[in-house]
């Protein structure tokens, strides 16, 4: 048990500091810039982090949510993903530990995912790079994919399905907003998403994670209008809704047909 504990407690340690990286990816790929150097820094004063200012989560609290040459606000998105990637590490970890091959896959595209929904909202772009990450995932990983069942030929024809599928639907919907309301309701960004989606969940995936983004992404609208910062037809960034059903379908596979009961 204590062994246990120790193990979930690096786990989630490991987490942490790999979300302070994806902050970094976060920062500094919108900008073209390098994620190895030159190393973190204020984005107000410039002046380069000390690493006892830069322990995940720590610092922030430390420091109270400030720089300590500036006094400038930490943007709450720094602790937020840190936290974020530490408990979707030691989810995936405590769910497909014994399957590592899966569990390096599901792990790597949850990074991804969350490093592209977190600049898709302060963005709303998706870089294809993203997209490609995740159908390069599920090509690497279909033949010991959990979520695809039966011989190799069987398996790879679930990845193409995969893709297949969740280009199509979001695909559909971009063409059936574009008729009904003359304007690009869903990014080009977001179908490619939706294929590397699909690569990793099947189309039973792919499905279950627009629904769920559907939901999702209907309650934040909402949430916007009726707290006056948005109007009904502003755009809001889907991308990251469609990572969040993903990221759930990567932790234990939602059917379309759950929904039904």
């Amino acid at each position: 048990m204590i062994l246990t504990t120790v193990l979930f407690a690096f786990v989630f340690a490991f987490g942490l500091l790999l979300g302070s990286f994806l902050n970094v990816c976060i920062s500094r790929l919108p900008e073209s810039l390098s994620i190895v150097k030159p190393r973190s820094r204020c984005p107000k004063c410039l002046t380069p982090i000390n690493f006892y200012d830069n322990i995940p989560l720590l610092s922030f609290l430390f420091l109270r949510g400030r720089c300590r040459s500036c006094s400038a606000p930490i943007p709450w998105r720094y602790p937020a993903v840190e936290l974020l990637t530490g408990i979707i590490t030691i989810l995936l970890f405590g769910e497909w530990r014994a399957e590592p091959l899966w569990l390096s896959a599901a792990l790597a595209a949850a990074y991804i995912l969350i490093v592209a929904a977190f600049i898709d909202f302060e963005t709303m772009m998706i870089a294809d790079v993203f997209s490609y990450g995740l159908a390069g995932l599920g090509l690497l990983a279909f033949s010991f994919n959990p979520y695809f069942e039966g011989p190799f030929l069987s398996r790879f024809l679930g990845f193409l399905g995969g893709v297949a599928c969740g280009a199509f639907i979001i695909w559909l919907m971009a063409w059936l907003g574009k008729k009904i309301y003359k304007k690009d309701a869903v990014g080009e960004g977001d179908i490619f998403l939706m294929a590397g989606i699909g690569a990793l969940t099947g189309w039973q995936g792919a499905l279950s994670a627009l629904m769920m983004a559907s939901f999702f992404g209907s309650v934040y609208g909402v949430g916007l209008m009726l707290s006056g910062k948005a109007k009904r037809f502003d755009h809001i960034p889907f991308g990251p809704f469609l990572a969040l059903g993903a990221v759930i379908n990567l932790y234990h596979l939602v059917r379309p047909s759950d929904f039904l009961f």
